[in-house]
């Protein structure tokens, strides 16, 4: 099904196969190949091809679209939504998420640095932009979930500290987020932030971001300007937390209670 559900979605979304090679990181010739089914797409370009045409990689292959009954439920989903503003994607179903994946068809977790968290916001849908940055795997991950790695700046989140890389799992149903959940949120007017999100979607299309230093005020932002949110699954910092003295103090004077305790006991 993979030639006839391309050339559906293909004029279902109004591209030329220049525009679609272009959205899929591939080249034009190979979306020409790909629609008269002289060759087969890699994994990755499926997996691509899934996220922008907003269905399963299940469906791709084994639903023919083309079919009028298959085609209305597949559309419904792309229709701006009337009764859930909160939809992820500026109430729209149609959302991008570029990957990469290594020679064993892995995929990779990418690693956005702190001086190409601008660049983020313009080439998170592009696998060309993807490729461009640090890769690394984490198998104590494991295999459930897309990954994708984030430094952070500043000190908002303390005792994580500024410069601290941030391991998120790619959050696709934002309604699920459970309130204090730590995030990687990428917003159009807010960048790249590291916040506990509350989840403010059904009573009002908002998220409310907390930081964990007590210094920075929350504040709500729009589900409309949000791009992607990354739940933290891990952190790797150079930086060891710094001991509480004030514990260090406690536990010293419990220790000569004890130790007076023991003498009296004796004499």
């Amino acid at each position: 099904m993979i030639n006839t559900n391309l050339k559906f979605w293909r004029r279902e979304l109004a591209l030329t196969q220049a525009q679609m090679a272009e959205k899929l990181g591939i080249k034009r010739s190979l979306v020409g190949a790909y629609e008269e089914g002289r060759a087969e797409p890699k994994l990755t370009t499926l997996v691509n091809m899934a996220r922008l045409f907003g269905i399963t990689l299940d469906a791709l292959v084994t639903t023919d679209f083309s079919k009028k009954k298959n085609a209305k439920a597949a559309l419904l989903q792309l229709q701006p939504a009337t009764t859930e503003p909160t939809r992820p994607g500026g109430g729209n179903g149609l959302r991008i998420l570029a990957l990469t994946v290594d020679k064993e068809q892995n995929e990779n977790i990418e690693l956005v640095p702190q001086k190409a968290a601008a660049g983020y916001l313009n080439g998170y849908a592009d696998p060309e932009y993807l490729e461009e940055l640090p890769k690394f795997r984490l198998p104590m991950l494991g295999t459930g979930g897309t990954y994708r790695a984030f430094e952070i700046s500043g000190d908002s989140m303390l005792p994580i500290a500024s410069g601290t890389v941030i391991v998120g799992r790619y959050v696709d149903d934002w309604l699920t987020l459970k309130d204090g959940t730590p995030c990687i949120v990428v917003s159009s007017k807010e960048g790249i932030v590291f916040k506990r999100v509350f989840n403010r979607l059904k009573q009002g299309a908002m998220l409310a971001l907390h930081s964990d230093n007590p210094l920075y005020s929350p504040y709500e932002i729009d589900v409309e300007d949000v791009v992607e949110i990354w739940e933290a699954k891990a952190y790797i910092s150079s930086t060891f937390p710094i001991a509480d003295l004030s514990l260090n103090r406690l536990a010293s004077i419990v220790l000569d209670l004890q130790q007076q305790v023991s003498t009296m006991k004796k004499a």
